[in-house]
């Protein structure tokens, strides 16, 4: 199965309902928001699943993307797709997210823009969010999209230093966005 992401270019997806990839218009309105923010960002894939969004944004011109994924086979693939897309600018590590996360925080890296898409059902919200505030993660321009069933009501205004300060319904999606609380982007 596959995918067709920014400049008509497809990328493969795994077969069966294990993953679930960002929708068209989901990607479309993220993109749409960080239009002018994509080129030569950080970029953090949260739940990369495929690695879809990450793939759009190295193809919209992202300098490095890196990605976290449980299962191994489609950390695979993403990697896969993100080599296809940009040769050597991006990584994507099979494990768990808090180790991921924890890891990236002792290395001290920063990002300008990163996007968590987990299985909706799960509670890994609040463990991703503190986490991003906690290791300091999220450099002060920058900006967190959530995705999320849109019935889901208990994902934070506030958590460790960011705060939710848009959110947005696509059908039955939504995406919530956090920055560090207190940021002006200018």
């Amino acid at each position: 199965m596959s995918v067709r992401i920014y400049g008509n270019r497809l990328i493969r997806t795994p077969n069966g309902l294990d993953t679930r990839p960002t929708l068209g218009r989901v990607r479309t309105a993220v993109f749409g928001r960080w239009f002018d923010r994509v080129e030569g960002c950080r970029w953090l894939d949260l739940c990369a699943g495929a690695g879809t969004m990450g793939a759009e944004a190295l193809a919209r011109g992202a300098s490095e993307a890196h990605g976290i994924e449980l299962a191994s086979a489609v950390a695979r693939i993403a990697q896969s797709n993100w080599e296809k897309i940009a040769p050597g600018r991006g990584v994507v590590w099979r494990g768990d997210l808090q180790s991921g996360l924890a890891h990236l925080g002792r290395l001290g890296r920063k990002f300008d823009l990163v996007y968590f898409d987990p299985p909706y059902q799960s509670d890994l919200y609040p463990l991703a969010l503190s986490a991003l505030g906690e290791y300091h993660l999220l450099d002060p321009a920058g900006e967190l999209a959530a995705e999320h069933d849109k019935n889901r009501s208990d994902l934070p205004e506030q958590i460790a230093g960011l705060e939710r300060v848009d959110q947005r319904t696509y059908g039955n999606a939504a995406v919530s966005f956090y920055r560090l609380a207190g940021a002006v982007l200018a």
